[in-house]
C-alpha cells in the first residue's frame, strides 16, 4: 500500500486502494477440470469442491503432479502478456493443480473468491500480514494469540517498520481506542488457546469497515464447517490447517482465503517469500479435508459431552467450553450453528502438580503439541504454548494453575469420559 501522490509526510498509509477494484477479477484459480459445486452443504464441498478431474485417466482423485515445472503454451505467453500468471500453470511456486485443487476446497467452504496455501500456518500468517501492511503501519492484535504469533508481532514486526498494540479482543471498546491514523489491520484469533475467549467478529468487522481497517482473523480453533468468519465481518481468514482441516497430524500446512483482490496481493507476496505448498502435502491435505464435515461432528460431540462431565467432577475448578452456561462470550453460540470444534480447557483444583499426575494416568489422549487430529491430545499450557510468560504474565491472561487442554479426537464419546474419569478419580 503505497501514498498516493501529493499526500502530506507523515501522514497514515493510504488504504483507498482497498476498495478501488478497477480490473475485474474472476473466482479462482480454477483450472476447466476441477469440480465446482458452490451452493452445495458442508459435507458435500468437502468431498467434491476443487476435485481435478484428470481428462485422460478418469481418476476419481486429485493425481499428484510431482513436478516443478510446467509446458508453455499459448496461455502461458496471454498470461505473461495480461498480468495474470496466477491462473496457469507454469511453475510449482507460483501455482500447480495439486495447490488450486485443495484452494477451490478452502474457498468453497468459506464463501471466499479465493484462498492459497503455504508450507506451514506462520507462513500463512506472516505472508498475510506483511502483504497487506507498509512500513509506518500499525497492527492491533492480541496477547492471547498464538505463541509462534506472538512472537512475530512482539519481536519482529517493529524491525520491519510495522507498530502492534496488544489488547484485548473481546472489549470492542479497548479495540477502538487503540485505533490510530496508521491502522491498517485487525488481526485476532476467532477462538483463542487456550482459554477459548471469542472475539465478536460482528463488532469487529463494524469497526473496521468504520475505520477503513482490514480485519485478518485466525480460524484454526473454528474451521468452516463451524464458522464461516468471511459471512460475519472478516476480510481474510487464515487457518494453521495442520490442525483439523488436514485433520490426522500428519502434514503442516496453512491457507488464507477472502476476496480475489486481497488474496492475489498475497500471493504476489508468497512469490517472494517462498512459502509455497509441495504436491504431495496439496494432496493429503485435500484428503483430509474431505471428511471435515464429518470428523467436526465427532470433535464437537466430544468436547461437549466431556465439558459436561469435567464441570461436574470434584476435582475440577473451571471448565473453559462454549457449552457451558457460564461462558462468557454468548455471541459465539449465534454464530457456530454447527459446533464449537474440539477444544476443551479445565482448570484442577491441584494446581499444576495435579494436572502433571493426570497426564501420567490417561490411558487414551496423547501427550503432545498441536491439535485438531482425529487423535485425542493433550497438554498444559504452563509448560508447553505459554511457557514463555512468567506466572505473572499468564495470570494477566486468565491462565491459572492447574489449567490442561485437551483436544477431543473423533475416539467412541464414552471411552474418553471413563478414561478421563479414572485420571481423576486417582488425584
Amino acid at each position: 500500500m503505497t501514498r498516493t501522490n501529493g499526500e502530506a509526510p507523515g501522514a497514515g498509509p493510504d488504504r483507498s486502494w482497498m476498495h478501488d477494484l478497477r480490473r475485474g477479477r474472476v473466482p479462482g484459480p480454477r483450472l476447466s477440470q476441477q469440480r465446482v459445486v458452490d451452493g452445495m452443504g458442508p459435507g458435500t464441498r468437502s468431498v467434491h469442491a476443487g476435485t481435478h478431474e484428470d481428462p485422460i485417466t478418469g481418476a476419481v482423485g486429485t493425481p499428484v503432479f510431482q513436478t516443478s515445472t510446467f509446458r508453455f503454451t499459448e496461455d502461458t505467453y496471454q498470461a505473461f502478456d495480461q498480468g495474470h500468471i496466477r491462473d496457469v500453470p507454469i511453475y510449482g511456486r507460483y501455482g500447480s493443480p495439486n495447490q488450486w485443487a485443495v484452494q477451490e476446497k478452502v474457498a468453497s467452504l468459506e464463501n471466499a473468491e479465493s484462498a492459497l496455501v503455504f508450507s506451514s500456518g506462520m507462513a500463512a500468517i506472516t505472508t498475510t500480514l506483511l502483504a497487506l501492511t507498509n512500513r509506518g503501519g500499525h497492527i492491533i492484535s492480541s496477547r492471547d494469540v498464538y505463541g509462534g504469533t506472538y512472537n512475530l508481532l512482539r519481536e519482529d514486526m517493529h524491525q520491519l517498520g510495522r507498530e502492534v498494540t496488544f489488547t484485548d479482543p473481546t472489549d470492542i471498546d479497548a479495540v477502538r481506542a487503540a485505533v490510530r491514523d496508521n491502522t491498517q489491520v485487525l488481526f485476532f484469533e476467532v477462538l483463542s488457546n487456550p482459554l477459548l475467549k471469542a472475539a465478536p467478529l460482528t463488532e469487529l468487522g463494524r469497526l473496521a469497515r468504520e475505520r477503513n481497517l482490514l480485519l485478518i482473523v485466525d480460524g484454526t480453533f473454528l474451521p468452516p464447517v463451524c464458522l464461516r468468519a468471511l459471512d460475519h465481518g472478516a476480510d481474510l481468514v487464515v487457518h494453521s490447517a495442520t490442525k483439523y482441516l488436514g485433520g490426522h497430524s500428519d502434514l503442516t500446512a496453512g491457507v488464507a482465503a477472502g476476496s480475489r483482490k486481497y488474496v492475489d496481493r498475497v500471493w504476489s507476496q508468497l512469490l517472494k517469500f517462498g512459502g509455497s505448498l509441495d504436491a504431495l502435502t496439496c494432496f493429503l491435505l485435500e484428503r483430509g479435508m474431505k471428511t471435515l464435515a464429518l470428523r467436526m461432528r465427532q470433535h464437537h460431540t466430544n468436547a461437549s459431552s466431556l465439558a459436561g462431565f469435567l464441570a461436574e467432577h470434584p476435582a475440577v475448578r473451571r471448565v473453559h467450553h462454549p457449552s457451558r452456561p457460564d461462558y462468557p462470550y454468548p455471541w459465539l453460540r449465534k454464530l457456530c450453528r454447527e459446533g464449537f470444534g474440539g477444544m476443551v480447557s479445565f482448570e484442577l483444583r491441584g494446581g499444576d502438580e495435579a494436572a502433571l499426575k493426570l497426564l501420567d494416568r490417561l490411558r487414551i489422549p496423547v501427550v503432545a503439541t498441536s491439535l485438531g487430529g482425529v487423535e485425542s491430545l493433550v497438554s498444559l499450557p504452563f509448560n508447553t504454548s505459554h511457557s514463555f510468560l512468567t506466572e505473572r504474565q499468564r495470570a494477566a491472561i486468565g491462565i491459572a494453575p492447574g489449567l490442561v487442554r485437551f483436544s477431543a479426537g473423533i475416539e467412541d464419546t464414552a471411552d474418553l469420559r471413563s478414561d478421563l474419569a479414572q485420571a481423576l478419580d486417582t488425584l
